[in-house]
């Protein structure tokens, strides 16, 4: 064959190719190879975490999922006022320790929480009663209601309708009670608002006490009003929810409880129940999810016992503790003569 002739096929040929590959890279320009994808796409290795899928422009194929609002599963989770909690686990850890301020950790600042207030009283009396604001710190404050609050709480925690019809008085005024503004941790250690209705005669005292807890990050699930759950105690409790202030009677009395003068005030009162005892020897848990941590014996989180950082600043402060009592325990209680 003449040697011109080949020369041109094999030119031609090497056009062809060089064409094809183009053309072939053109095409896959947006795809991956096989080896590419089973890179992106096979299990991580041990202890690594697997790179994100991600589109041919470089941005990831989803927005980053928001970390759990309860890491540890063995805490209460942190549920909506109202809502009760889910059943605690059946039996506390007896190795578990209360939370407590780690070693070196410099106090916390008041300044951390946000300005902007999404709680009920907070909102309702806002800027109202600054006249007459007792204030501890940022954030630790206590002063009267506002007529916005106090129509919000009337019916609820307070008795009585608006307008006052057919309401047998009650045996406190709204005028001896004072809204108490607070900064707490929360159960997954985050700086957290919280807030109480209190009788005026404690007011100051559970703003320091509050205080000294938030400089020691001891740990409260949620600080709210019981108006939050419609005056229900139980519900409170079942959600672990801290409070104060609400006009009712001793639980199976006709007797107003110290609640029902803003004396009183309930601490974590899921891990740290009402146990009453009957004549046969039986007992009655309140909140009845509560059972678990009836046994105080064991060691478990959020135990209240004279140990405890809360239990010693509320007796420093004149409170008896519903632990001390005979006849039943109130682990989660404390009170003040007035």
């Amino acid at each position: 064959m003449d040697r011109n002739k080949i020369l041109k096929m094999v030119v031609i040929l090497a056009a062809v190719v060089v064409i094809a590959t183009g053309l072939s890279r053109f095409l896959r320009r947006d795809s991956m190879s096989l080896s590419e994808y089973a890179k992106l796409n096979s299990p991580a290795p041990a202890g690594e975490t697997a790179e994100p899928s991600r589109e041919p422009s470089g941005k990831p194929d989803s927005a980053p999922q928001a970390p759990s609002a309860n890491p540890d599963p063995d805490k209460h989770p942190a549920g909506r006022p109202g809502t009760p909690s889910p059943q605690p686990s059946a039996t506390p850890n007896p190795d578990a320790q209360h939370p407590a301020k780690r070693p070196g950790t410099p106090s916390p600042q008041p300044s951390e929480v946000p300005t902007a207030s999404l709680l009920a009283g907070a909102s309702l009396n806002g800027d109202s009663q600054l006249d007459r604001r007792v204030l501890l710190e940022d954030g630790f404050y206590h002063e009267p209601l506002s007529d916005n609050l106090r129509r919000y709480i009337t019916g609820v925690s307070f008795p009585g309708s608006e307008d006052g019809s057919g309401d047998a008085e009650p045996e406190i005024t709204f005028d001896e009670l004072r809204y108490v503004h607070i900064l707490h941790y929360d159960f997954q250690g985050s700086p957290a608002e919280g807030e109480l209705i209190c009788n005026e005669a404690i007011a100051q005292d559970l703003v320091e006490i509050f205080y000294e807890l938030y400089r020691s990050e001891y740990q409260l699930e949620k600080v709210l009003l019981i108006d939050e759950y419609d005056g229900d105690d139980n519900a409170s409790m079942e959600d672990n929810n801290t409070s104060c202030f609400n006009y009712r009677p001793v639980e199976g009395s006709t007797h107003l409880s110290k609640h029902a003068y803003g004396l009183a005030v309930d601490i974590n009162p899921l891990y740290n129940p009402y146990i009453t005892y009957g004549a046969d020897g039986s007992e009655k848990v309140q909140p009845a999810s509560a059972a678990a941590y009836s046994d105080r014996s064991l060691s478990f989180p959020y135990k209240i016992d004279e140990e405890d950082l809360c239990c010693k600043l509320f007796l420093e402060h004149g409170f008896t503790w519903g632990g001390h009592w005979n006849n039943v325990k109130d682990y989660q209680h404390f009170q003040k003569a007035k």
